[in-house]
């Protein structure tokens, strides 16, 4: 490569280790760090945060435990900062951040990003906004934010007159890679194969140490958990880039484990619609570049659409989820009868207390498989975890579940531990709702040095449809054995609000064929039927040799709209990788795979 300007993902989401920030500053010829704290869940715990005090709705986090301890170091290094730790008060955030600086005799350039707060113009938005997906689904009652998702035009504004630190509320989280690499080599705003080539950098990057082993399939060859690597981009002009980490750090950069990051949380993979670009990831394509180094190339663009997506949250009821340990004899019916008995007996002290029932209701056992459904294996254990999450619109009626939570330690089965740590709190529910706007609407802003600017969307032309990529080949196999996927295939899960996503890499190119004749949107939808309501769609990637599947109605609501223990669909591709898969007898008995029942 020529000149790159190097940029290391620091933060994949608000709880993430400290443990990045100080890996990242050995690195040689180091430019940004960017932190990622904004999951759509997170939106939900600012705006209950913000709630109790107006002076919080940030990522408390990112300034007392990823900044404070080494601030003086990047100033001295030159280094700049961007995050959207602002959250639903960016201002507030960017003062903590200015308060550090002055502690320590620092004079730093802190810029902050607003203009994502649709909240002064909420009636507006109930009278054009579109439900995300289609629909017309009008805007909850009781809203408690609507935070538009900003591009990375206002990043890049701020770096250009020379902040240091850039404070950002709701924008997507590639606009924080994308921004820096737009002023460093002043790419146009209608270059869209590169504005695709840095989307795609900081998709790969904004999970932190997800594309540098974390979560891969194969966890066992992942050494060094303990200091893992989180990851450095290292991008050149044209929008190639590199995948790589600090040395001597823990983790893996291989061509596999950047695939999987590549194929999380994404949709159809021709339309990643961003607010700058649609980017087309389907020849993609990722390459070994040295031990530890993956090269990525192969993103293509298109002109964005004239409408941004819009998170907001609303209240919507009451939630509870206690949690009891059952041992000994027969745990798992032991466990089943103790939340029957639980349920009907608060359901009676409710209805005479004049209550309605329980909105909603789910029991788990945990250590018995429960989320796999049919293909649970577990049954016989001696251990089980017995969750059971309940919803209500009035807090007072789960009060009794609170109190009765406890009473199985002396009046059910035995061996059953009836608390962990107190009993537990009820807690308001806040729903994440997602709807489109038109971009005119937004009015995004900068501001430094107590001046502000306004920083408008570049205007593009009409969205185009993508072009036509050849199919990837599918052919049954003639004598067929079945072997389980995870023996053909990686895999990676993820979420977008109730939807979640089953990104399948093929872990050799003659095993592609045959998954892709066997791995059928209706074979992964009777599979994961447990778990998935509405329709499944699947997507091809030839570059990658790689399926996207897309499992509609999945997550239970999604966020913190679920019961679920698992709401955001994590451990999906766990699941799907079970799936007995038909190959050819040869290929098996050449890689010695090990064969499996299956139809």
């Amino acid at each position: 490569m020529a000149r790159v300007v190097r940029i290391g993902g620091a933060s994949g989401f608000w709880g993430d280790s400290a443990i990045a920030v100080p890996q990242l500053l050995t690195v040689a010829g180091f430019d940004y760090l960017v932190f990622d704290y904004l999951a759509e869940t997170t939106m939900s715990i600012l705006a209950r945060a913000k709630a109790k005090d107006p002076a919080l709705g940030y990522a408390t986090d990112f300034v007392t435990r990823a900044i404070a301890p080494h601030l003086a170091e990047i100033a001295r290094k030159g280094i700049r900062v961007i995050a959207n730790a602002g959250g639903l008060n960016p201002d507030a955030c960017a003062a903590a951040i200015a308060k550090l600086g002055a502690d320590a005799g620092l004079d730093l350039k802190i810029a902050v990003v607003r203009g994502d707060d649709l909240m002064p113009i909420l009636d507006r938005v109930r009278e054009v906004g579109t439900q995300a997906g289609g629909g017309n689904v009008p805007l909850p009652a009781k809203v408690m934010s609507a935070n538009a998702y900003l591009g990375a035009a206002p990043v890049a504004a701020a770096l250009a007159r020379g902040a240091q630190i850039i404070i950002a509320g709701r924008c997507v989280d590639s606009a924080l890679v994308l921004g820096p690499l737009v002023h460093e080599f002043g790419w146009s705003w209608s270059d869209w194969d590169r504005l695709a080539a840095g989307t795609l950098a900081g998709h790969v990057i904004e999970c932190g140490a997800q594309a540098t082993g974390g979560l891969f399939t194969d966890w066992r060859r992942v050494e060094g958990w303990d200091e893992i690597g989180y990851p450095v981009i290292e991008c050149a002009e044209d929008g190639r880039f590199v995948v790589t980490k600090a040395a001597g750090t823990g983790g893996l950069v291989e061509p596999a484990s950047v695939a999987e990051q590549i194929l999380y949380e994404i949709g159809d993979p021709a339309s990643y619609v961003m607010p700058d670009v649609i980017c087309d990831l389907r020849q993609v394509r990722v390459a070994a570049d040295g031990p530890g180094r993956v090269r990525v190339t192969g993103a293509r663009g298109r002109p964005p659409p004239d409408r941004l997506k819009v998170s907001v949250t609303h209240a919507d009821g009451y939630q509870l989820d206690p949690i009891l340990a059952i041992r000994g004899f027969d745990a798992v019916d032991k466990a089943r009868k103790t939340a029957d008995a639980l349920l009907a007996r608060t359901r009676r002290q409710m209805a005479a207390a004049g209550f309605a029932d329980y909105s909603d209701v789910a029991v788990e056992l945990l250590g018995a498989e429960s989320l796999y459904g049919p293909h649970a294996r577990a049954l016989a254990t001696r251990e089980v975890v017995l969750r059971i999450a309940v919803r209500h619109a009035d807090r007072r009626a789960l009060d009794f579940l609170r109190s009765e939570a406890t009473s199985p330690g002396t009046s059910m089965g035995p061996g059953t531990r009836g608390h962990f740590g107190g009993r537990a709190d009820v807690r308001p529910v806040v729903r994440l709702f997602s709807c489109l706007i038109p971009k005119s609407l937004v009015r995004s802003e900068v501001g430094l040095d107590g001046q502000s600017w306004p920083v408008p969307f570049a205007a593009a032309p009409a969205p185009q449809e993508p072009s036509a990529v050849d199919r990837l080949p599918a052919a049954a196999p003639r004598d067929a054995v079945w072997v389980k996927l995870i023996d053909l295939a990686y895999a990676r899960s993820g979420d977008k609000g109730d939807d979640s996503n089953i990104g399948v890499i093929a872990r050799k190119p003659d095993y592609l064929p045959a998954l892709c004749a066997g791995l059928t949107a209706a074979r992964v939808r009777d599979w994961m039927a447990h778990l998935a309501q509405g329709p499944v769609e699947r997507f091809e990637l030839p570059g990658l040799g790689a399926l996207n599947f897309v499992l509609h109605q999945a997550l239970g609501g999604g966020g913190m709209a679920s019961l679920r223990s698992d709401p955001l669909g994590k451990s999906f591709a766990q699941i799907l990788l079970e799936m007995p898969v038909a190959i050819d007898a040869a290929l098996a008995r050449r890689d010695r795979l090990t064969t499996v029942e299956g139809s």
